[in-house]
C-alpha cells in the first residue's frame, strides 16, 4: 500500500465492473445457500442454517461473503462519479438511485403481506417473510454514510495515504470487538463497527481511483496483510464462517469483526492482482454481457433475492408435498445437493422480477452498468 500517487488522474478500471458483478452474485448465493427455509407440520416457514449441521462448510462462507468487495467498487465509483460531478448535487442524485428502489421493495412487501394476511398464511410465516425481507436493506445506513462522507475521506486518503486511513478504520473495528469480549452478557457496544468495517473497503476503492493500489506489489501487500489478519483472528478463537450461525455466541457480521475487515483486505487484493485477467476476459462480448446485465440490475438484485426465495418457497407449499432443498430441514449434504437444484429456479425468478421492474433500454457496454451504490459504471 505504500505505491500512492497523490494527484493521479483516476483511469478507467473495468476490472472492477467483474469485481463489482462477482460481489453482487456472491451475496445472492450465498444466502440462498444458507437459508434454509422448513415447512412445519402446521403448514408453517421456519428458518435454518445449513451450517448449524454442517460446521465444516463454514470455509466456503469466506468465498460467498462478498461485501468487502461490495463496498470497495462503490469507493471506487463513488470517487470517479464524484470527480466529475463536483457540484452540490451529485449526492442527492445517489442518494435517489438507492432510495427509490428500497421504497418500491417496501410497499410491493407491504402490499403481499397484507394480501397475505388477509388470504390466511399463517402469521409465522409472514413474520419469517417480512424479516428476509428487509434484511437486505441493513447496507443502506453504512452506505450513505459513507456516501456522504466520499470527499473527506478521498481528501484523508491523499492527505495521510491509505495505509493510515484504514488502520484507523481497523483499529475502531478491534476496540469494539475487544468491548463485545469485556462487556457484561447481553450488553452491546456501540455498533460503530458496522461504519468502521465497511469504511476500510471502501477506502481502498477511494485509492485505487486516485490511481494507488494499481500494482502487482500493492495486490500481493494487501493479500499478505489480510491472510496475516485472518490467521490472527482465528487464533484469537474469532469464529471461522463469515456470516452468522443460530446457536453460536458470536457472529463475524453481525456486527461486522475484525474477521470481516481482514477478509475483505484479502478479497481486494486477490481482485486486484486478477486484474490483467479479468480485463483480457471482459473484452469478450459474452462475459462483458452478463457483467453489464448484473451491474445495471444491481441494486435490485440484492434487494429482491430474498423475497425471491421465500416467495417461491411459500408458494410451493401448495403443491401438496415437502419438496427437498427448499422445505426440509438443512441437516446434510443431500439438502444442499437439492437446493444447488433449486439454484436455476430462483435465478429465473429473480431476473423476471428485476428486467420487468426495469423497463430502461439494454445497453451492454461496460461503461454504462450501475454500480450497487446507483453510481455509473467503475468507468465513470
Amino acid at each position: 500500500m505504500n505505491g500512492d500517487r497523490a494527484g493521479a488522474r483516476p483511469r478507467r478500471d473495468p476490472a472492477v465492473d467483474g469485481l463489482r458483478a462477482y460481489a453482487v452474485v456472491g451475496v445472492v448465493l450465498g444466502h440462498w445457500l444458507v437459508t434454509g427455509l422448513v415447512l412445519d407440520v402446521d403448514g408453517t416457514l421456519r428458518q435454518a442454517s445449513p451450517l448449524t449441521a454442517m460446521p465444516a462448510l463454514a470455509p466456503a462462507s469466506w468465498v460467498l461473503q462478498t461485501l468487502g468487495l461490495f463496498f470497495f467498487a462503490a469507493g471506487y465509483a463513488s470517487a470517479r462519479s464524484a470527480a466529475r460531478h463536483p457540484g452540490p448535487g451529485w449526492f442527492g442524485r445517489r442518494l435517489r438511485r438507492l432510495v427509490l428502489p428500497a421504497v418500491a421493495l417496501l410497499g410491493t412487501g407491504a402490499a403481499v403481506l397484507l394480501a397475505g394476511s388477509v388470504a390466511g398464511v399463517p402469521d409465522r410465516t409472514l413474520s419469517l417473510a417480512l424479516t428476509l425481507a428487509i434484511s437486505p436493506l441493513w447496507f443502506l445506513a453504512p452506505l450513505l454514510v459513507l456516501l456522504s462522507l466520499t470527499r473527506p475521506l478521498r481528501a484523508a486518503v491523499r492527505r495521510w495515504g491509505t495505509l493510515r486511513c484504514a488502520v484507523a478504520a481497523a483499529a475502531v473495528v478491534g476496540a469494539a470487538d475487544l468491548a463485545a469480549r469485556l462487556l457484561p452478557a447481553g450488553t452491546g457496544p456501540p455498533p460503530v463497527s458496522v461504519l468502521a468495517a465497511w469504511a476500510v473497503p471502501y477506502v481502498l476503492g477511494l485509492a485505487h481511483a486516485d490511481g494507488r493500489l494499481g500494482g502487482r506489489r500493492d495486490a500481493l501487500r494487501l493479500i499478505a496483510t489480510g491472510a496475516a489478519g485472518l490467521a490472527a483472528v482465528l487464533a484469537l478463537g474469532y469464529p471461522v464462517s463469515a456470516v452468522g450461525v443460530p446457536g453460536d455466541g458470536r457472529s463475524n457480521l453481525d456486527p461486522p469483526s475484525l474477521l470481516v475487515v481482514a477478509l475483505a483486505v484479502t478479497q481486494v487484493g486477490l481482485g486486484l492482482l486478477a486484474r490483467p485477467a479479468l480485463t483480457r476476459l471482459l473484452r469478450r462480448p459474452l462475459p462483458r454481457r452478463l457483467v453489464g446485465e448484473v451491474n445495471r440490475h444491481a441494486v435490485r438484485v440484492y434487494l429482491w433475492h430474498q423475497p425471491v426465495l421465500v416467495g417461491v418457497a411459500a408458494l410451493a407449499t401448495h403443491a401438496g408435498a415437502t419438496l427437498p432443498g427448499l422445505h426440509t430441514s438443512p441437516d446434510g449434504p443431500a439438502w444442499l445437493l437439492a437446493r444447488l437444484g433449486w439454484l436455476p429456479v430462483l435465478t429465473v425468478v429473480l431476473l423476471g422480477l428485476v428486467r420487468r421492474r426495469d423497463p430502461r433500454p439494454q445497453d451492454h457496454r461496460p461503461t454504462t452498468a450501475r454500480t450497487i451504490a446507483g453510481q455509473p459504471a467503475a468507468g465513470g
